[in-house]
């Protein structure tokens, strides 16, 4: 592996260089250890900010490692405006160049929302990040709280989504690193990197054909269907903890990067929930911008229901993953694999919102809702002949198709020949987007 440095190592705690990771040239920075455990002064916040604009300047990834006990006090307020700056050129690159980030430690107090603006976050199980700490939160609350139960790598995981994956340890860490950075361009106006694939692109899918059940209400884990349909080995599933009813992850499809996401009925029956929501946004986004076509595999009987959810902004942070896919532009492909209802399934990437193919399989059901609820609204009884009446006349992919709202009903098998040739033929897709500074996103 070459490096070389960026100017001068400012201290101890921070150091800078241009480095080749797995034939790939990237930005690399480390803010760790020194006297004060990584804290960022004047000099070392200076370091890695040429680091983070040199990455955009050059048009490479920037990745990153971090284990820091947050402002350098001694410096007092000159130390906030460090990290303030580090932060200014973070948000300049972003969408422009990937960046991707390691917590192998700490990460306290400003400097752990550096962390919500990193495209990826890997953490190790001791690494730990907060805004306030343990001690703070007790005078304020009266609640005595670990950092572990407070911030530690298996809550940002499971509870905030802040942590892409956990890994064993720092190696493990800039492996997967690595591993992803394998899936993503150099930088916004470029491709990403194809590789040759040995599985053919019209193998048959009998794996995920059988995977899913014909009964609406059976779970099954989506995953096994992704798995079949893309590459084999290629799934790198992302955030697969934080709201598991909504699986979102890279892979490929004859060689090609793709984004994925998929509902799954293994948890909560597939519904969408405010966490699913904003983890599928912000991940449909960043395929987005680093031009990784959209695959989305639909299997959702609606929105969750529930005051709690509703009281805490369902219609905002719903609206946070119909703007994401309406403003997306790469290719996207929808494969309805069952239950497709009401808004949960306009909002997974429909026609209606433009997205480029949607096929379906055999037993798909596309409706407003169910047959049962459908009927006692329509008839305002209970009325089981009318019930399977409307499952057979309206609860089938057909009726969608003679509307124009499926390109096709196919046989589940061919869903990995459909989706490379849909695919091959998207490549050179390009919209024509009116040049303005940004629209006002329902964050």
């Amino acid at each position: 592996m070459r490096s070389t440095p960026i100017g001068a190592r400012s201290d101890l705690a921070t150091a800078a260089e241009l480095r080749e990771i797995a034939g790939r040239r990237v930005v690399w920075f480390r803010i760790a250890g020194g006297k004060h455990h990584g804290a960022i002064g004047s000099a070392g916040g200076a370091t890695v900010e040429r680091a983070v604009r040199l990455a955009g300047d050059l048009n490479v990834p920037l990745i990153g490692e971090l284990d820091t006990s947050g402002a350098e006090l001694r410096e007092h307020v000159a130390a906030l405006h460090a990290w303030g700056r580090l932060a200014r050129e973070l948000a300049g690159v972003s969408g422009r160049v990937p960046t991707l980030l390691a917590v192998t430690g700490a990460c306290v107090s400003g400097p752990a929302l550096a962390l919500g603006l990193f495209d990826v976050v890997v953490m190790t199980p001791d690494a730990f990040a907060y805004v306030s700490g343990p001690d703070s939160v007790a005078g304020f609350t009266g609640i005595d709280v670990t950092r572990e139960q407070l911030g530690g790598a298996q809550v940002h995981a499971t509870q905030t989504g802040v942590a892409s994956l956990v890994v064993a340890d720092e190696a493990q860490a800039a492996d997967a690193l690595a591993w992803i950075l394998g899936y993503l361009p150099d930088h916004h106006l470029a491709d990403p990197p194809r590789e040759a694939s040995a599985d053919a692109p019209d193998r048959r899918c009998d794996r995920a054909a059988s995977a899913v059940p014909t009964r609406p209400a059976a779970a099954y884990d989506v995953r096994a269907v992704v798995e079949d349909v893309v590459d084999a080995d290629s799934f790198a599933e992302l955030r697969a903890r934080y709201a598991p009813n909504l699986v979102t992850g890279l892979a490929r499809i004859a060689g090609r990067p793709i984004g994925v996401v998929a509902n799954q009925p293994l948890t909560r029956a597939g519904t969408i929930d405010i966490e699913a929501s904003r983890k599928a946004a912000r991940f449909v986004a960043w395929c987005d911008a680093f031009n990784l076509p959209i695959v989305t595999f639909v299997d959702t009987p609606g929105f969750e229901p529930g005051r709690d959810l509703e009281w805490r902004g369902m219609i905002r942070h719903g609206a946070e993953l119909v703007h994401a896919y309406c403003a997306a532009t790469v290719p996207r492909v929808g494969v309805v694999l069952r239950k497709a209802y009401g808004g949960a399934y306009i909002v997974m990437d429909s026609r209606g919102i433009g997205n480029d193919l949607c096929v379906a399989w055999p037993q798909a059901e596309i409706a407003v809702m169910g047959a049962a609820p459908a009927v006692r609204i329509l008839f305002k009884e209970e009325r089981p002949d009318a019930v399977s009446e409307y499952e057979a006349r309206f609860l089938n992919p057909y009726v969608a198709a003679e509307r124009g709202l499926v390109d096709a009903v196919i046989d589940p098998a061919d869903t990995r020949r459909v989706l490379c040739d849909a695919l091959d033929v998207l490549v050179t897709k390009r919209d024509i987007v009116v040049p303005r500074r940004h629209s006002n996103t329902p964050l």
